[in-house]
């Protein structure tokens, strides 16, 4: 498969041969740790825009704000509407069958159709459902699409209060994410993932599955490549349900798969990347429980591989899980932070991410279980770039251990996590004196 005239086959991590878009270089890649720093930069991106805001969301709630005083993120996108900038919004519509989470979606209920009314919004909106029983999970949002500006934000981080909250997570109820800002080739895949959902957004037709004058028209599908943003490599996966996306679809610049049968290279990538670890495997999860994704780390820490593992502190750990805590190069740990009350609370760990080797990573909205690789609707960004990597990584550590870990190789980093996490487990057996960051080992 030749892919913009260039060999990666040599790449020390695979990339998804299967994917619906190609790996292109030339990119440009900023992390962005927690809601509050990702959605700061997000509605300057938004306050900036010239021509276009699309963006993929799957929950958002009437309470949430966005950073300094802005207020909601209606008002952010019905302010750049307002200057005339092209703002439009996928929302996720659950079925009966993912009934309960309407309470968190912006779903075009009565009331948040009278919401829209009274803002005089002009945004324009598609509801979309999922196959039964699944999520339309991606979280993305593009700016200015189409032009040499085009930038693109592809992470996890819902719009609720819990989520869009500061770094260090000095509160009660807080969730801890991530974002990254891409720049450069790869963008125009996000831009043909939304034009492709877009205009087969499922409700589209309904007299409820619209809103605003001009949502009743389709987008038209890039037809050229941004220039060279930066030096990272990257590839645009996602999940896609089999039969879903399958009609009227245009092929992405450079692929050569059709959708019709589905997607799912996030859980090839995944697959193949613990597969090519030789030094360091570190993870942030909301969910860690597929047998295949626990069996490629349990060959990982057969290699010799240092992992560490981060995943809710309340969450159920799934059994197969944590066997591999027969292996003592391997460490499950969770995070808290100070509460209001002066006490260690835990924090949400709702992050999807992975670095390996301290050479490439992957950050998007795919956790590691059934839903979201072989079923949901996901996106994620996997990137080839030591710098990322390293970027990404020395800032995840300095929250989570509180030390600056820049000085040290990807495998001693993640053995200091582990000694830093086994020490926090065992203070916590005598009160909070004497913690280091935030992290504490979910291991006896």
């Amino acid at each position: 498969m030749i892919i913009e005239e260039l060999d990666y086959r040599s790449l020390a991590i695979p990339y998804a041969s299967n994917a619906s878009y190609p790996v292109r270089s030339g990119n440009a890649l900023r992390p962005l740790i927690d809601g509050e720093p990702a959605f700061r930069r997000i509605c300057e991106a938004i306050e900036q825009a010239r021509h276009r805001v699309w963006a993929t969301v799957t929950f958002m709630w009437a309470s949430c704000r966005m950073p300094d005083g802005r207020g909601t993120p209606l008002d952010v996108l019905n302010r750049a509407a307002a200057r005339g900038v092209d703002v439009r919004v996928i929302f996720w519509r659950p079925d009966p069958e993912t009934e309960h989470l309407k309470t968190n979606a912006f779903w075009g209920s009565s009331e948040h159709v009278e919401r829209l009314r009274a803002s005089h919004s002009s945004l324009l909106i598609r509801w979309d459902r999922a196959q039964p029983g699944y999520c339309q999970h991606q979280k993305s949002w593009l700016m200015d699409a189409g032009t040499e500006a085009e930038t693109a934000f592809i992470g996890g981080i819902n719009l609720n209060p819990h989520s869009v909250v500061a770094p260090g997570h000095s509160g009660e109820g807080e969730n801890h994410d991530a974002y990254i800002e891409l720049a450069g080739p790869s963008a125009v895949d996000v831009h043909h993932n939304f034009v492709q959902r877009w205009n087969e957004a499922s409700e589209r037709e309904l007299a409820d599955g619209r809103w605003g004058a001009g949502s009743e028209m389709d987008l038209s599908f890039p037809t050229e490549v941004p220039r060279r943003r930066g030096s990272a490599i990257v590839q645009i996966q996602r999940t896609i349900h089999r039969g879903r996306l399958a009609d009227g679809h245009a092929t992405p610049l450079g692929a050569e798969f059709p959708i019709e049968a589905g997607e799912r290279s996030n859980f090839d990538q995944y697959c193949a990347a613990i597969g090519a670890a030789r030094s360091s495997i570190y993870i942030e999860n909301q969910y860690v429980s597929v047998p295949e994704m626990i069996e490629c780390l349990r060959q990982a820490l057969l290699r010799g591989v240092e992992i560490v593992v981060l995943v809710p502190a309340e969450g159920d750990i799934p059994e197969p899980l944590a066997a591999l805590a027969e292996f003592d190069h391997f460490t499950l740990a969770g995070i808290a932070g100070l509460g209001d009350d002066g006490k260690r609370k835990p924090v949400w760990v709702h992050a999807k991410l992975m670095l390996i080797d301290g050479k490439w990573g992957t950050v998007g909205s795919c956790n590691l279980h059934r839903f979201s690789l072989f079923g949901n609707c996901e996106m994620n960004a996997a990137f080839w770039d030591e710098e990322s990597a390293r970027t990404l990584l020395a800032a995840l550590l300095d929250e989570h251990l509180g030390t600056d870990i820049t000085g040290l190789d990807d495998r001693a980093a993640l053995r200091l996590f582990g000694t830093i996490a086994r020490n926090n487990r065992r203070l916590s057996d005598h009160g909070d004196c004497g913690w280091q960051g935030l992290a504490f080992s979910l291991l006896p």
